[in-house]
């Protein structure tokens, strides 16, 4: 089964239970991935993350409970997990511009149908793909364990808040000499960025570092020793942001690749010495199986 079909598994789930308390960990299991891996793939692929689907969902669901019911408010705003009639009117008014109140009073409720967010079809989704990928194909490589010491920065893939964030991680790394700190440095010309640590919510590490010879048993302070994985991995190269390649990988590239990803940190190589602030020489590495 492909990704979309599996991820279509995981939008059943989540639609069956739109009514209950959310857990990532049981829709990502419908799809039979982790929880982290499916809000990657679910954000690269649709353009934004898998809370704000249900946020939209739930909404779009109870403005037509609204419409066709006589249902309270609180009643409604309970029934789509808000604790509060305030907090739900807050959210409604945010997303439609009106209140609950006010939107059931009008005659002409079509008004808001620019902001339904209607069941996804990943179906949909895949026809596109022909129309969407453009990608130079990944080299196939297979690698010895790396270890890996480096500064460990937190962040997070709502809102895209690691693409924000990761570029000063870098600047800071550098600017304030954080390599250092680093003991046992073997290629002072590599500097590799390594995402880790993953949490069902989204939150997860990016540690900016180099590798290492050294033990890391006594690290100052927010360093953190790791060792990446050998194994399989696709090496692309960059060519435009590192933004963009990431989405084409997991929007496009991997749904429509034979390859699974499997367990492991990604991880990005960048020669510092060929770089230049308008373009990085990065590769960037996908476990794969």
């Amino acid at each position: 089964m492909d990704h979309y079909a599996r991820i279509q598994l995981a939008i059943e789930h989540l639609e069956k239970h739109l009514q209950e308390p959310f857990n990532m960990k049981d829709v990502s299991a419908a799809a039979s991935f982790s929880a982290f891996h499916f809000q990657r793939l679910f954000q690269a692929i649709t353009g934004f993350t898998v809370l704000e689907y249900l946020r939209r969902r739930r909404l779009t669901e109870a403005a037509s409970t609204l419409r066709n019911t006589a249902q309270g408010v609180l009643e409604i705003a309970l029934s789509y997990g808000y604790h509060s009639q305030e907090a739900f009117t807050r959210a409604f008014d945010t997303h439609f511009g009106i209140t609950p109140a006010r939107f059931r009073k009008l005659e002409q409720k079509a008004l808001t149908e620019e902001f339904m967010q209607q069941r996804i079809d990943f179906n949909e989704y895949r026809l596109q793909l022909g129309t969407a990928f453009h990608m130079n194909p990944p080299r196939m490589v297979t690698l010895e364990p790396i270890r890996i010491i480096g500064y460990e920065y937190k962040t997070n893939l709502n809102s895209e808040q690691h693409y924000t964030e990761i570029p000063g991680f870098y600047h800071e790394f550098g600017r304030e000499q954080k390599f250092m700190n680093i003991p046992e440095r073997i290629r002072l010309d590599m500097a590799y960025g390594v995402a880790a640590h993953f949490q069902e919510d989204g939150a997860f590490s990016f540690i900016v570092g180099e590798e290492s010879s050294g033990s890391g048993d006594s690290l100052e302070p927010g360093y953190t020793c790791l060792e990446i994985p050998g194994g399989l991995y696709a090496e692309f190269t960059t060519e435009g942001s590192e933004q963009d390649v990431r989405k084409m990988i997991y929007g496009s590239w991997l749904p429509a690749s034979k390859y699974e990803r499997r367990e492991g940190p990604d991880f990005e190589v960048t020669d510092v010495w060929k770089s230049t602030p308008e373009r990085l020489d990065m590769k960037i590495y996908i476990p794969i199986k």
